[in-house]
């Protein structure tokens, strides 16, 4: 319940400290006055975006603060999935900065608007006067059933149909997929086999450059090996060779050795060219003997290559290794899409598989509405026998709708007649608006009972009715507030006369300034008020008799 509400420089109101009590609280004041200022300060406490415009003065920030009782709401679950300290006292804190920036605290803890709005339907029901004009719309009156009803079938139904369109939009992507692959699937599949027939291997571009660039100049290398060889050893019989010369260098020091210690020490030394000279000679022979020139091997190498090169250029790549990386991912695709038909086919089980859960789901749901439908219209005729429409019907009509949706295959409707007889229609085409506030009061007594919020908040929902009919509606709220805390915002006296607390909202001019302010009356003070609400000001004795009579 609502127990405290501190409101400072926010519109009208300077500064307001108010203590609700439990039970049934009325308050009133005179058009204008600022009765419902008080309702646009708790929606900022429930995630409504703020606004400076509210704020009087426009230098200081406003501060909207409210102390709330939710122990046994079982709202722990919530506080940990926001991560936010559980107390069975809740203190929830809105700051508007005249920066215009605006912060949330949840029990001194700075929190996010989403956890308030997450925590405002736990908290606190407004009931206003477009709720009232909501009344006619099928998804609102859904709603309305659906708080009657048993919320577990609802619940798993939801499950169900979440599952059923994360299945379906799974498989819109997979046949999307599958479609933009059958457009490329035959030209991938032709560069994988061009690339796959290739048989390309990480290092030949390099080995069949070189290869290539051997075979280009054979020729060229087996006549500088031949020249090299001749001019070394060439003919024996030719004085000119290197190693004819060489022979006779160290014929002629090993002749005179022994007369000089140096000469031993260049003997060893050309000695030792000779023998290196000819080990040269022993190899170059060795390679000319190998150095075979082939055309036919040069054709082939020439064409690997230009195969190669042509690939290359065709991905835009410049290496084997980045051909084969591209022959690996084409591959992968080809077997993905191999595979993407088997994949299709097994979410499109799952799909049916769960639509038939969700069907039967929803035909229970269907019919636990149906069950909830008679009970209501059966305990709201009773008390619009109250509220002056003692010969009205009303009947929730529950028909197929043409789809599936979040909240089932019904489309539910409320019928209406005022009259004996009458033709019921929807309850938008033919109940005034006297009647719709009516209806929706007895609606919200109705199912306030069977699933209890801790408070309930009414604006202005006594609007068309007077006389009796208001003292009908101020005992209908008195029977409310036996299950919870009710909360209304009336212009009515007879209405205020029947609520435990009666809080008065009026305007007064401070240093040239309009305000508004809220005090709780005494009880002589509210025989003087609801007095004034009967006649004027200053009331008449008759109408403070009439106050007194109805306040018992």
């Amino acid at each position: 319940m609502l127990k405290k509400l501190h409101i400072e420089n926010y519109a009208l109101i300077q500064q307001s400290d108010i203590d609700f009590d439990n039970g049934f609280v009325a308050i009133t004041g005179e058009t204008g006055a600022g009765k419902s200022i008080m309702l646009g300060a708790l929606g900022l406490l429930l995630g409504q975006r703020a606004d400076t415009q509210v704020l009087s003065d426009k230098d200081r920030k406003c501060v909207v603060e409210a102390v709330f009782d939710i122990a046994g709401l079982g709202l722990q679950p919530l506080f940990e999935e926001y991560d936010a300290d559980y107390d069975d006292t809740l203190v929830l804190r809105r700051e508007i900065l005249p920066s215009a920036k605006s912060r949330a605290f949840v029990n001194d803890t700075p929190a996010n608007l989403q956890f308030l709005k997450e925590l405002g339907p736990h908290i606190l029901d407004i009931h206003s006067q477009y709720q009232t004009l909501t009344l006619s719309d099928s998804l609102f009156q859904t709603q309305l059933l659906d708080s009657f009803a048993t919320s577990d079938l609802l619940e798993n139904y939801q499950s169900l149909f979440r599952q059923y369109t994360s299945l379906k939009r799974q498989l819109e992507s997979l046949t999307s997929q599958d479609a933009e692959n059958k457009k490329v699937l035959d030209y991938n599949r032709f560069l994988f086999d061009e690339l796959h027939s290739a048989k390309l291997q990480p290092d030949e571009q390099s080995e069949l450059e070189a290869e290539s660039e051997l075979l280009s100049h054979t020729g060229t290398i087996k006549e500088g090996l031949s020249m090299v060889a001749s001019l070394c050893d060439g003919d024996s019989a030719t004085e000119d060779s290197a190693v004819l010369r060489l022979n006779a260098s160290r014929s002629a020091l090993s002749r005179i050795t022994d007369f000089h210690p140096d000469i031993e020490s260049l003997y060893q030394r050309l000695d030792s060219c000779l023998i290196e000279l000819q080990d040269i000679l022993s190899e170059i022979t060795s390679l000319d003997d190998k150095l075979q020139f082939s055309p036919e091997r040069q054709v082939l190498v020439n064409e690997r290559l230009d195969l190669i090169y042509r690939l290359q250029k065709k991905h835009n790549v410049d290496s084997v290794e980045l051909l084969l990386q591209i022959q690996s991912q084409l591959d992968a695709q080809l077997q993905e899409a191999d595979t993407l038909d088997d994949r299709i086919h097994e979410v499109m089980e799952q799909v049916d598989a769960v639509f038939s859960q969700l069907q039967k789901a929803a035909d229970k749901l269907t019919e636990s509405r149906r069950q909830a439908a008679s009970v209501l219209e059966q305990q709201l005729l009773p008390i619009m026998g109250q509220l002056g429409m003692p010969l009205a019907r009303i009947v929730v009509d529950i028909a197929p709708a043409a789809d599936y949706t979040l909240l089932g295959h019904d489309s539910v409707q409320f019928l209406f007649n005022a009259n004996q007889g009458g033709v019921l229609r929807p309850i938008a085409d033919v109940a005034s608006g006297g009647e719709m506030s009516r209806i929706m009061l007895s609606i919200k007594s109705v199912v306030t009972q069977r699933n209890l919020l801790p408070t309930i908040i009414f604006d202005e929902i006594d609007s068309g009715v007077s006389g009796d009919i208001s003292v009908a509606v101020g005992q209908i709220m008195r029977s409310m507030a036996q299950h919870m805390q009710v909360i209304a915002i009336s212009h009515l006296p007879q209405l205020a006369a029947k609520a435990s607390q009666h809080l008065k909202v009026a305007k007064a001019l401070e240093d040239d300034r309009t305000v508004s302010r809220i005090r709780q009356l005494s009880p002589d003070d509210r025989i003087t008020e609801i007095a004034i609400m009967l006649s004027s000001n200053p009331p008449t004795a008759s109408a403070l008799q009439t106050a007194r009579e109805l306040m018992n």
